[in-house]
């Protein structure tokens, strides 16, 4: 039941907020609410490792055919980077005159918005198109993707035998990296190591020389038949729309050796008379990567192919990890029917969940710490009060950072830690207060009402404007530039947050608890 107490009379914001959430049956489920809210938010937040930096730029491939290197540089780079720098926010410009092209990368400096950028380059380019010389083709402007270029997941697929062909072990994985890419939020999958699937043709040069045939005859018989034929449209005389299109001539390995080549004395020379065709991998490609795994006490050596797995920016690293894994444990009997094997070699959303995990864990210690300090020095029922203040402080700037867009790293949870102490500050003051007043003389006349509300407005002021001074202290750190800046930027953003909580909780919670808990003129502890 509320209480009339228009007669406590109060001169700061402290003293008003006690007044108005004295009695206010509102009082308790606002605690309960901003708790429930804090778990929601530090469950739904995006988890990462570490902040998110966004880092703009781009590249711009300007093909140049017949130009050597040095006309490049002086008709294409110089002209191209004169008019990049008229944009604002670029860092840096490193050209590349090659022959026949040229390559501009344009680094913004960091905390730049990258959609702006990339359109501002975009625009710089297309309006400086006349001032190319005529032999130049169309610019080429390819923005970087740090965000999905930096995969999460790395998946590595082996054979456990040699009875699964190649082949049939690649179409596995890539009909998996399908599935994974239909994944929420995953924006990029690629498949790494693996060789692509083609026809190797050895030819025999004693027979070569022998049907008095060139390795350019072979060269151009064979590229003969693998230029697409495109579809033919046409209209008959009762303008009737007619489509035809020549089939694809090469389908198996037979066709290729069927291939003519020539003609020796009237009669043809196919492929298969001067070379022998295998329908085998890209063997040109050197690169290998081989995968060791400890099973038995003894090393196993395998060749695998990585599939990496990106997310989108923004999006919750752990949510992503665990579908992705979610889907290998549906494919995971199915993989062991192709004796197909896999590790998980790297996994971000794990690693930053376990992060963000320990250092939740510590910031629960810590404030057990406090807990059992205060106990001693202002009693038990006074460290309760003040212990229950720093969940629900955490809990408001855990939501504001949520609404904010702001992802739950290391550095997020950091300047909790570091603010931890200056959280209870207001609390400790404001429970301090009340101690003092209740156990003072000059409130033996006064009820437990007027006592609390007089006690928190009368260091209402001073509490305001120290913790203004703290707040300041921290406001100049969120101008600090470059990667250190971004890689900071969460402490200025919410330890000031977690302070301004800080007033209002200990305003508004600690008379209230301490209406229901201490008592006048009792020594409490």
């Amino acid at each position: 039941m509320e209480k009339d107490l228009s007669h406590i009379k109060v001169t700061d914001s402290a003293g008003k907020l006690a007044k108005t959430f004295l009695y206010n049956p509102l009082t308790a489920l606002l605690a309960v609410f901003l708790i429930i809210l804090g778990y929601i938010a530090l469950e739904v937040m995006p988890r990462e490792e570490d902040p998110q930096i966004a880092i703009s730029g781009g590249s711009i491939i300007v093909p140049a055919p017949g130009l050597t290197p040095k006309e490049i540089e002086k008709i294409i780079v110089e002209p191209l980077e004169q008019r990049i720098r008229e944009i604002n926010g670029i860092e840096h410009i490193y050209a590349t005159a090659k022959e026949n092209m040229a390559i501009v990368n344009v680094m913004y400096y960091i905390g730049q918005d990258r959609e702006s950028s990339n359109l501002k380059l975009y625009d710089k380019v297309m309006q400086n198109m006349d001032q190319l010389p005529k032999e130049v083709m169309q610019p080429l402007v390819k923005p970087f993707d740090i965000d999905i270029d930096i995969p999460i997941l790395n998946i590595a697929f082996y054979r456990k035998n040699g009875k699964l062909s190649y082949n049939e072990f690649i179409k596995t994985i890539q009909d998996l990296k399908h599935e994974v890419s239909t994944i929420d939020n995953v924006s990029k999958t690629q498949l790494q190591g693996d060789k692509k699937q083609q026809y190797n043709i050895n030819v025999d040069l004693f027979k070569l020389k022998g049907y008095h045939l060139s390795l350019g005859q072979i060269v151009e018989a064979i590229e003969s038949i693998t230029v697409d034929v495109p579809n033919v449209k046409t209209k008959t005389s009762s303008n009737e729309l007619v489509v035809f299109g020549v089939e694809n001539v090469i389908e198996s390995i037979e066709d290729v050796k069927n291939i003519m080549v020539a003609q020796y004395m009237g009669s043809p020379i196919y492929l298969k008379d001067v070379a022998s065709v295998e329908d085998g991998l890209n063997f040109q490609d050197k690169k290998r990567v081989e995968l060791i795994i400890k099973q038995n006490n003894e090393f196993q050596q395998y060749d695998q192919v990585t599939l990496s797995v990106s997310k989108l920016g923004g999006t919750n690293a752990v949510f992503v990890a665990n579908d992705v894994t979610k889907l290998l444990e549906e494919y995971k009997e199915q993989l062991q029917n192709s004796e197909i094997g896999y590790v998980i070699t790297r996994n971000y959303g794990k690693r930053a969940n376990e992060a963000v995990n320990e250092l939740v864990y510590h910031l629960v210690i810590t404030i057990f710490i406090i807990a059992i300090m205060l106990i001693f020095f202002l009693g038990w029922k006074e460290s309760l009060i003040v212990t229950f203040t720093v969940p629900a402080i955490l809990a408001i700037t855990l939501f504001i950072a949520y609404l904010t867009g702001q992802s739950i790293n290391r550095i997020t949870l950091f300047a909790f830690l570091l603010s931890l102490g200056l959280l209870v500050d207001a609390a400790i003051i404001v429970i301090e207060n009340i101690h003092r007043h209740l156990h003072s003389k000059q409130s033996e006349d006064k009820d437990m009402d007027e006592i609390l509300i007089e006690a928190t407005d009368e260091i209402g002021a001073p509490t305001n404007i120290a913790t203004l001074a703290i707040i300041l202290t921290m406001v100049p750190m969120a101008f600090v530039g470059g990667m250190m800046g971004e890689f900071m930027k969460p402490i200025p953003l919410n330890v000031p947050v977690a302070l301004i909580a800080s007033l209002a909780i200990a305003y508004i919670f600690t008379p209230y608890l301490s209406r229901k808990l201490l008592k006048k003129g009792h020594k409490n502890g």
